[in-house]
């Protein structure tokens, strides 16, 4: 048995915004006013204000964007660090009463910054949901509560290896617990499944805050297998993900194909030393002996061989394919690991697109045009086969996932 586990670092998006619009007089009131509201809920030492030595830490603690990380970018008043259930209903409650806007941060993965700062110029607060996060497993039942918090060694994500056998998360999940905006306690039932719908994805993210989750458990097999070639453009890359377009559907639901392609530096015959690297990776529910069989019959323009494949567990195949390959297993607990990652990075921004029809060759080559530009280093362009059966992404089907990261 299994879980259902993200490709990325951090687990499926729990950011819901409460947002209150309410009149608002004194800025220095509102806040002393919002600070007394809360220490009257016995929280106090839950709660950080700008003057807190811990406030800094706390805030940037799972932000992976630098471009969020600016004198200028907007900040929170107060960043709230609940317990209890108790502790958000008083945050609700309090923001409530004095006007002020919510936001939930939950795994942390979130690239837009929509968790952690606020689009207009009103005062702000932040709910942390770090402290929530432990994971109740019935094995019998094959179910397990997660709340919230919980993050990629604790339990796992909605959007990775495994989607395209067992669907997302969202079709996975058959409860929750869920604070709406007047601070009451709602699971399925008393939500109605049209808000359950909509926590799960289908709607815009201001009905509320999700405590837990409810989540069906699925199977993994003890051994998987992970292959990942780079081919550049030296060595047909261009014509072989041209094919892969027309094939890498057939590939059977145990299997999680991706493509990424980035630029490297190197001599070429035309005296360039600069190059496109198109890296084709898989994760395979079985044996690599099952792999290669399966690529010789469907893609054998790849030229996979047993030698390309590694068997490992499934856990290990998360961090083989989250670059990450010689990393302990409990790399996937720190959750403060990909910020010293990224902040030393430039910053970035990152599309979301599907490609309906397959792309021709003419066209992968305008797109190396543009990698090959001097601006345009440190770019990548990713592609994931989307056949699923997930009931969240139907309508999608077979389509590809382009994302350009500059």
């Amino acid at each position: 048995m299994g879980f259902l586990h993200s490709s990325s670092l951090f687990p499926f998006l729990l950011v819901f915004i409460v947002s209150f619009s309410w009149p608002i007089t004194s800025s220095a009131d509102i806040y002393g006013d919002f600070l007394h509201c809360l220490s009257s809920s016995s929280i106090s030492n839950l709660v950080y204000t700008q003057m807190n030595s811990s406030y800094s830490s706390i805030l940037e603690s799972t932000i992976h964007n630098s471009r969020f990380i600016t004198p200028t970018s907007p900040k929170p008043w107060v960043i709230v660090t609940p317990l209890h259930v108790s502790h958000v209903q008083a945050t609700i409650r309090c923001s409530k009463i004095h006007g002020l806007q919510l936001r939930t941060r939950s795994g942390g993965h979130d690239f837009e910054g929509v968790s952690y700062i606020s689009e207009s110029e009103s005062p702000f607060v932040i709910i942390d949901l770090a402290n929530l996060r432990s994971v109740q497993v019935d094995v019998e039942n094959e179910v397990a509560w997660v709340q919230s918090g919980a993050i990629m060694g604790e339990f796992g994500g909605g959007y990775g290896l495994l989607f395209r056998k067992y669907g997302l998360a969202a079709d996975n999940v058959i409860d929750a617990e869920f604070i709406d905006a007047n601070g009451r306690i709602l699971n399925r039932k008393s939500m109605g499944e049209d808000l359950f719908w909509a926590i799960r994805g289908g709607g815009g993210g201001s009905f509320g805050i999700v405590l837990s989750w409810k989540i069906k458990l699925v199977h993994v097999g003890e051994t998987v297998t992970v292959f990942s070639i780079s081919k550049t453009l030296e060595q047909n890359a261009t014509q072989i993900l041209h094919r892969w377009q027309y094939i890498s559907y057939k590939f059977p639901d145990g299997m999680y194909p991706s493509i990424t392609i980035s630029t490297t530096n190197t001599t070429t015959q035309d005296g360039r030393n600069l190059t496109v690297v198109v890296t084709f990776s898989t994760m395979f529910l079985g044996r690599a002996n099952e792999l290669v069989l399966l690529m010789q019959n469907i893609f054998s323009e790849l030229g996979l061989t047993s030698k390309d494949c590694n068997e490992m567990s499934f856990v290990e195949s998360i961090l083989a394919l989250g670059l990450l390959p010689n990393q302990n297993l409990e790399i996937l607990l720190d959750r403060n690991y990909r910020v010293s990652f990224l902040v030393a990075t430039p910053s970035f921004k990152t599309k979301s697109d599907y490609v309906k029809k397959p792309i021709p060759e003419i066209g992968f080559q305008g797109i190396w045009s543009q990698l090959l530009e001097p601006e345009a280093r440190g770019a990548t362009f990713n592609f994931v086969v989307k056949w699923t059966n997930s009931r969240n992404l139907q309508s999608l089907s077979h389509i590809g996932r382009g994302i350009y990261t500059k």
